[in-house]
């Protein structure tokens, strides 16, 4: 679903320009536009020309907040675990994406007019419960008025969806989001150290490490606020997690998509493990990194290890994108975790023009707790 404020004809217009925008930037040069771009074929595209991940760089804070226009893509993403006045369980989801349309060397210059622009904006929203899974999205130029990261006081907005920090830090900030049948409106705050995931924010995302993000997280966030589902406002209250990358390739052409997981343990430990799909089991890239609210962690990736992450689907259900993993087992035998997770609505695909599934989980065996799923390239 593609938002805009503007009258049913004019909206029209701008879907069609806004896809066409969208396959122009993130579809291979030497490939035909495919039907359904997915985020998985978006990460895997050629990076001619925009700057590369590099490793032994040290991320810069609050600066690093900010947007990378010389990189392909990035996203801003978080979620949340939450629970109702009323007990009941939900998850949130908000994710605004920057994408490159052309290399850095074709950049506006200072002088060229604020409406020429190469940065196309997008924004995903939800809110899953067991029953039911609103989603929105948003697209827009990049611009100061309709799209854009601002550096103090911190704000990433797409229109009226925002998020805006008290300082040029992230926390504390408000996170807004409003559309025609759910809204929310939570409270964020956070006084953790952020956790640079991989080596020291530089991610491997293959074995040769050929391809790489930086990648920085933070998932000891505490939220309050509200939650509006078709007209009925409700209190709640729980943990949130957010993630920042940027790169201008996260997968090679024979990945074909990834299977990630942001764990909140009962322990008081969070633990993030994806696994990037090759065509066969012994192609497959797993990486992981234990987490503690002190700063501390461990990292844990197959390249180091090939046999200390194991990730096996152990239920599978038919969604409207196709055939998805609904429950995983999981072990890590480093960190003596050994769990199985359950999504709490298997049908939590996002149908938006880039489609993947998103979806709140329980966890269960050595460990227990919440969390979120994220299942890219499945058909």
């Amino acid at each position: 679903m593609i938002l805009f404020t503007a009258n049913k004809v004019y909206k029209q217009g701008l879907v069609i320009i806004g896809l066409s925008l969208l396959l122009l930037a993130c579809t291979q040069a030497d490939t035909p536009p495919k039907k359904t771009n997915t985020i998985s074929t978006m990460s895997a595209q050629s990076s001619d020309g925009y700057s590369e991940v590099i490793k032994g760089k040290t991320l810069q804070f609050p600066q690093d907040h900010s947007a990378h226009n010389d990189f392909k893509i990035e996203w801003w993403y978080l979620t949340a675990n939450l629970t109702t006045a009323k007990g009941e369980d939900v998850g949130v989801q908000w994710t605004q994406f920057r994408i490159g349309m052309t290399p850095p060397d074709a950049l506006q210059t200072a002088n060229d007019n604020a409406w020429k622009t190469n940065q196309l904006y997008m924004a995903h929203a939800a809110i899953t419960s067991p029953n039911e899974h609103l989603i929105a999205e948003k697209w827009s130029r990049g611009h100061p008025k309709l799209a854009s990261v601002n550096p103090s006081p911190f704000q990433v907005h797409l229109q009226n969806w925002q998020w805006l920090s008290q300082s040029n830090e992230l926390f504390p900030a408000q996170l807004s989001v409003h559309h025609n049948n759910f809204r929310y409106q939570l409270q964020l705050t956070s006084q953790q150290p952020l956790q640079l995931q991989g080596d020291k924010g530089f991610s491997s995302k293959s074995a040769d490490q050929a391809v790489a993000s930086y990648y920085y997280s933070q998932p000891f966030i505490d939220v309050t606020g509200e939650i509006t589902r078709h007209g009925v406002t409700e209190k709640v209250s729980g943990k949130a997690w957010l993630d920042r990358e940027w790169s201008s390739q996260f997968l090679t052409k024979a990945q074909q998509g990834w299977d990630w997981f942001s764990l909140r343990l009962n322990d008081d430990s969070t633990l993030m493990v994806f696994r990037l799909r090759g065509k066969t089991e012994q192609d497959h890239f797993y990486s992981a990194r234990r987490m503690y609210a002190n700063g501390s962690g461990r990292n844990i990736n197959s390249r180091d290890n090939p046999n200390d992450i194991e990730m096996q689907p152990t239920q599978w259900q038919q969604t409207a994108l196709g055939k998805h993993p609904i429950a995983w087992r999981i072990r890590i035998n480093s960190e003596a975790i050994n769990i199985t997770t359950q999504a709490s609505n298997p049908n939590s695909d996002m149908l938006v023009s880039t489609p993947y599934w998103e979806g709140p989980i329980t966890i269960d065996g050595t460990h227990q707790g919440k969390g979120y799923m994220e299942l890219t390239g499945y058909n």
